[in-house]
């Protein structure tokens, strides 16, 4: 595979995890965009700016997985918080059920002589 098609595919495996990423940051507490941004970047296979992440905010809020509020800042303006709405709860169940699948499918795979 050449460097730009490894880029390129690595680019898209990343965005195609951000949202099951994404809320499961959401689920363990509300937060806010940017805070988003920079626990994504703590993880470098995960990380992503904001112009990736808040259109994925607002997707998913569309979508009816976010609820919203807004909360003042002790650093600056009020902050939009997001958590997790019923729906945005049983997404994420879905969505871990079906990651663990493509894991387990995948490791399958790449390790034939260890599966049973």
């Amino acid at each position: 595979m050449s460097t730009q098609r490894q880029s390129e595919w690595l680019s898209q495996t990343r965005r195609g995890l951000l949202e099951i990423a994404v809320l499961a940051l959401i689920e363990r507490e509300s937060t806010y965009g940017y805070e988003i941004v920079t626990q994504l970047s703590a993880r470098p296979a995960l990380a992503a700016g904001e112009g990736t992440i808040y259109p994925l905010l607002r997707r998913l809020r569309r979508d009816g997985h976010l609820e919203t509020a807004w909360r003042e800042s002790e650093a600056g303006p009020p902050r939009q918080y997001y958590a997790l709405s019923a729906a945005g709860r049983a997404h994420l169940e879905t969505l871990r059920r079906e990651w663990q699948s493509i894991v387990e499918s995948v490791n399958a795979a790449l390790n034939p002589d260890e599966s049973s």
